[in-house]
């Protein structure tokens, strides 16, 4: 079974960066897209940023202009989030559409993220 493993996430201050990276558990996957969701208490979880196996990138647009999702989704994806601020603050999940002609979309385990002075 394929898992999503993510790492980075943390405590940062306002106008602080992280970055947060994902890979699949398992080579030779397809994978179609991979990216992040995120969700703060109470509220919906919401798409944060995506990439495609093309390269194609879309963001949420909240964090247009803020947050950079880059790498080789066939190894580890990358988040670079600059400029935080506190409503960043929410548990962050890796997503991804993996498999062959009946792809599945799989979840991590999420990692938190705490923009606070």
């Amino acid at each position: 079974q394929v898992q999503l493993v993510e790492s980075g996430g943390g405590l940062v201050q306002p106008g602080g960066s992280l970055r947060l990276s994902c890979a699949a558990s398992r080579s030779g996957v397809i994978i179609y897209y991979m990216g992040w969701y995120r969700q703060a208490p109470g509220k919906q979880r919401e798409l944060v940023a995506r990439i495609t196996n093309g390269g194609s990138t879309i963001y949420g647009e909240s964090v247009e202009g803020r947050f950079t999702i880059s790498g080789d989704i066939k190894n580890t994806v990358y988040l670079q989030m600059e400029s935080l601020k506190l409503e960043d603050t929410a548990v962050y999940y890796c997503n991804a559409l993996l498999g062959g002609s009946r792809p599945n979309e799989y979840w991590g385990q999420g990692t938190q993220v705490t923009v606070s002075s």
